[in-house]
């Protein structure tokens, strides 16, 4: 039966030599074998138990309760609670790229982000309490989480949506109207993305529509101010109409 040192036990188990000796001293994990010099040697069922010791440190657990569970739980137990403590970490850590992400589009969309206006949105995201989701039956949310552009990445559509946010603020801070030649290209631009995101579902389309015109703190959706909403609705209506009367 192959044995392992402690030194080699250390090495391939990324355990220091001192952590080991601790864990002989408390009785957390003593060797099965040990020559008359004091050297300690490890069997398969001893790296198997330590195994379950790191797994159960892992969870943040102290060396007290670790070895009030050693004899409660099964190694398969032990790795399901390893799993989900990793699932949540993977959770806390895709949310933390997903805000990043969300901040550095807003970057670009606003041409600079103050530490009051980042403040302010964490708040305000903490502070809803009904997502825009909950405006909708389950089959329509599952459609709408597969198929809308989300501010927290940087897909094509994301950034479409995005630059034709910031052409109607341009629009609207010169005084451009939704129904000039540059509000109907943008109503355009909005219609086909629409069309690319909803399909034919138009009562769909409409129900996201009146959502997305509630304020911020009702939908938890981006910002957006009610001059640009306006803007959009207008020239979508402007476009939708010329695009009938040309024939297309």
């Amino acid at each position: 039966m192959k044995r392992w040192t402690t030194g080699e036990v250390s090495k391939e188990h990324a355990v220091s030599v001192r952590t080991l000796r601790y864990y002989d001293q408390i009785g957390l994990l003593k060797p099965s074998g040990r020559q008359d010099n004091g050297r300690r040697h490890y069997s398969e069922q001893d790296l198997l138990t330590l195994e379950k010791i790191l797994l159960l440190k892992s969870l943040s657990l102290s060396l007290d309760d670790i070895r009030m569970m050693m004899d409660k739980l099964s190694f398969r137990d032990i790795l399901i609670a390893h799993h989900q403590h990793l699932q949540e970490q993977l959770d806390t850590l895709e949310t933390s790229i997903q805000n990043t992400s969300s901040l550095i589009n807003m970057y670009d969309l606003e041409g600079s982000l103050s530490w009051e206006r980042v403040s302010k949105l964490v708040n305000s995201s903490k502070a809803v309490k009904k997502k825009w989701v909950d405006y909708f039956a389950e089959d329509e949310k599952q459609f709408l989480k597969k198929n809308l552009p989300d501010l927290g990445d940087s897909g094509k559509q994301t950034q479409l949506y995005l630059s034709l946010l910031r052409r109607m603020e341009w629009c609207i801070s010169r005084g451009i109207s939704p129904e000039s030649d540059a509000g109907m290209e943008i109503g355009l631009q909005l219609l086909e993305a629409a069309r690319e995101t909803f399909g034919e579902d138009e009562e769909l389309m409409e129900k996201f529509w009146e959502v997305r015109k509630k304020p911020s703190k009702e939908s938890g959706l981006y910002p957006v101010s009610e001059d640009v909403l306006l803007f959009a609705e207008k020239s979508m209506e402007y476009a939708a109409v010329s695009d009938v009367n040309s024939g297309r």
